[in-house]
């Protein structure tokens, strides 16, 4: 068996790629910063809410902030990476209005005015990204396209 292709994809799943990783990611970007509140909006099992936020918090996504001290409560904060995942979640919930929803559970008004309609742009020339614009550099040594190259 070969190692697999090396890739900040699977890495970035190993951190967030998990339902309810993703979904607690939402409701902070949402303004919901305690547990009790993610539970209730999530629907997700008390343990493993906890054991998703315990790893957003060790992977540098979420940060944990006291609010009080009798009893001693936290509130989850996002992190500049986390912050970096709010386009995502963003271009992922226009995938899922678009394929999988009967019409969307929520709608973002842009300040332009207009709804939010996500796309990826580059940078640096300000135009959408299509696939045909794109070309991969392989920056890992023995990779590239369809694989492993020959040793």
């Amino acid at each position: 068996m070969h190692d697999p292709r090396p890739c900040s994809i699977a890495d970035a799943l190993g951190v967030i790629g998990e339902k309810y990783s993703l979904l607690v990611l939402r409701e902070v970007f949402w303004g919901v910063r305690r547990f009790d509140a993610m539970v209730r909006n999530i629907g997700a099992p008390r343990d493993i809410l906890a054991t998703r936020l315990r790893a957003l918090v060790e992977a540098g996504v979420l940060e944990k902030v006291p609010y009080s001290e009798r009893p001693p409560r936290s509130e989850y904060h996002l992190t500049d990476a986390g912050r970096e995942l709010r386009p995502v979640l963003l271009t992922l919930m226009s995938w899922g209005d678009r394929h999988l929803a009967d019409r969307p559970s929520v709608v973002f008004r842009h300040s332009c005015g207009s709804d939010l309609d996500p796309v990826v742009v580059c940078r640096a020339c300000g135009e959408e990204v299509a696939e045909t614009a794109l070309t991969a550099r392989f920056q890992v040594p023995g990779w590239g396209p369809s694989g492993a190259l020959p040793a």
